[in-house]
């Protein structure tokens, strides 16, 4: 079919804007809602990728529907990608690959007589008349494709994929590389390594938030030595890729431009933040940049927001649970929870908030990030950057009529002192601290000049916890323990405890990891936490009171029934949900 196209507009913005109308069809089809389509046309802004590629690897559309839209919207037949098909050689003698790629078109058929051209979009006039200029031939026929079917043609490549790997990523690059000295000008040679520098980021983040990692570390080798990628899963790192020296640096600068970071500085240590979304989800990341020796380190934390965890989901045992329901019914106090970074306490603490989340009460927490939200609570961000601290945070909640406050962290001793005031003056006050154990938290806050008398009134308990890893539910397998092994136990839960708590040391079976497909082969999958309650009873406030001595306050928590976290630890390898070398990853030999 010969056509002369007249009508269109500029071949970049208004490019997208035509090809979201064009799918806009997939709504009225019931393909996918309006909610969902407009995250798409969000997500392949925010990658710079084609809309029709977002629709295809993230929302599972069939190219058939994505031709049909094609072939409905342009009036012209859609043709899809086929290694089978021979390009028309002679046509393509004298045009550039980069040049085709950058503009998206190409011959895929006919002769000077008559040229049959692929391209993205045959209504962009501009491009049109340029392909009309370039060709010179007599008569065209026009068929309308996707950007990356034609992007197959050009490179040659195989069948198309749903995502493009990491090997891809780096071939693009290296091939726009070797395609310098013949690119049609330097902004379009930028536009390409750009383009392909975020590709090979997002789908870093992607692999790694598939892979249910908490932190991404891109690392620079020695000199002319590759890049590492490595990602934290579980508490534990694994290598995910290896990136090539001339690609390492760029990678690390798109992170930085993503988090709004300054590139040209690279001497100091900077922070900063961004978001992606992937598919129907949406991750927010902490980013930290740190100078080496070899160059430029960065460190992204996943934060993936969503709603809380119930507290009975978080593997307390009974009587913790029944201990922090007692405590979360006082109408005020003080109640902390403890552990090192990483431990699950903002998890565990917006668990027991989704218990007091109701209308009659008033909920302000401050924290740094923000990174569970819930509707009814009234949720503040530290802003360092213009000296909102936790501190003054807290000084203007005491003002806004709260009946419970979040503090994310007790810092310092002016944050401590106002979260004891405000658990005194009639507000339920909880908090975190970076502590051991429950009883060393006491001693802690003693030592950073907190008032003993205030401290003993105000605080209503203690919750330390740690995350240990869980065999995988699939793979893992029941075994009969040897003597040495149920000695272990013995010995990391305390012979005099075991009977006195009332667990029985006979016809034990316990679980080892195997692995499988699921858990990667480890044998290992997720995470759970141990935890040790101290309960600020009577004797407890006596000996803050008198500040006793960290031994005295742990002998009196044991007698008041506290379970250490070694302890919770070992009871829950033998309900089987892990194993005795996860148990000394989380809390250590015992050295008491």
């Amino acid at each position: 079919m010969a056509i002369d196209l007249g009508k269109g507009g500029d071949s970049q913005g208004g490019t997208e804007g035509r090809a979201s109308c064009a799918f806009e069809a997939l709504v009225d089809s019931g393909h996918l809602d309006a909610h969902e389509f407009a995250q798409a046309c969000s997500s392949a802004s925010l990658r710079s990728a084609s809309l029709s590629s977002v629709l295809a690897e993230e929302y599972g559309i069939a190219e058939d529907a994505l031709g049909r839209c094609l072939e409905a919207h342009y009036g012209l037949p859609f043709m899809a990608y086929s290694p089978a098909h021979k390009l028309p050689m002679p046509l393509l003698a004298n045009l550039s690959k980069t040049y085709l790629l950058r503009h998206l078109w190409l011959p895929v058929g006919g002769d000077k007589n008559e040229a049959v051209i692929l391209m993205d979009d045959p209504s962009d006039s501009r491009r049109v008349e340029d392909i009309k200029g370039v060709m010179n031939a007599r008569q065209y026929q026009f068929r309308v494709g996707l950007p990356e079917h034609i992007q197959l043609y050009l490179r040659g490549e195989g069948a198309p994929k749903q995502t493009r790997g990491f090997e891809d990523l780096f071939g693009l690059l290296a091939e726009h590389e070797r395609s310098k000295p013949f690119t049609k000008t330097e902004v379009e040679d930028e536009a390409l390594e750009i383009s392909g520098m975020i590709l090979l980021v997002n789908r870093i983040i992607s692999e790694a938030d598939r892979l249910g990692a908490s932190d991404i570390h891109i690392e620079p080798g020695r000199e002319g030595v590759a890049g590492t990628v490595r990602i934290r899963v579980d508490g534990q790192c694994r290598q995910l890729l290896e990136i090539p020296a001339a690609l390492c640096e760029a990678a690390i600068a798109r992170v930085k431009v993503m988090s709004r970071l300054n590139i040209a500085e690279r001497r100091l240590p900077q922070d900063g933040k961004t978001k992606l979304t992937l598919g129907k989800r949406s991750v927010e990341m902490r980013v930290a940049t740190l100078p080496t020796v070899q160059g430029e380190s960065v460190v992204m934390r996943l934060l993936t927001s969503g709603t809380p965890m119930s507290l009975e989901a978080l593997h307390l045992s009974a009587a913790n649970l029944a201990q922090i329901l007692e405590i979360a019914a006082q109408p005020h106090g003080l109640f902390l929870v403890v552990g090192p970074t990483g431990s699950g306490k903002t998890t565990t603490l917006h668990a027991l908030l989704a218990k007091l989340n109701v209308p009659e009460r008033k909920i302000w927490t401050v924290e740094d990030p923000v990174e569970i939200t819930q509707d009814g609570l009234q949720q503040v961000q530290v802003q360092l950057k213009i000296d909102f601290t936790f501190a003054k945070a807290m000084r203007a909640f005491l003002r806004a009529d709260p009946d419970i406050i979040l503090v994310g962290e007790m810092r310092d001793k002016e944050t401590a002192s106002i979260g004891i005031e405000a658990s005194l003056t009639g507000h339920l006050v909880l908090s975190t601290l970076h502590t051991n154990s429950a009883p060393e938290t006491l001693t802690r806050l003693l030592d950073l000049g907190m008032d003993p008398v205030h401290f003993s009134d105000a605080l209503l308990g203690v919750l330390a916890q740690r995350l240990m890893r869980t065999l995988c539910e699939r793979c893992k397998e029941p075994y009969t323990p040897s003597a040495q092994e149920r000695r272990q136990l013995l010995v990391a839960y305390g012979a005099e405890d075991f009977q006195r708590h009332g667990l029985r040391d006979d016809d034990w079976s316990l679980h080892r990891a195997s692995g499988c497909s699921e858990c990667g082969g480890t044998g290992y999958k997720g995470r759970m936490a141990i935890h040790e309650m101290l309960v600020c009873g009577v004797q407890q406030k006596a000996l803050i009171y008198r500040r006793a001595s960290l031994d005295a306050i742990r002998r009196e928590a044991g007698r008041e029934g506290m379970r250490t976290m070694r302890q919770d630890g070992v009871v829950k390898i033998l309900a089987g949900y892990s194993d005795y070398a996860q148990l000394i990853r989380a809390v250590g030999v015992a050295t008491d």
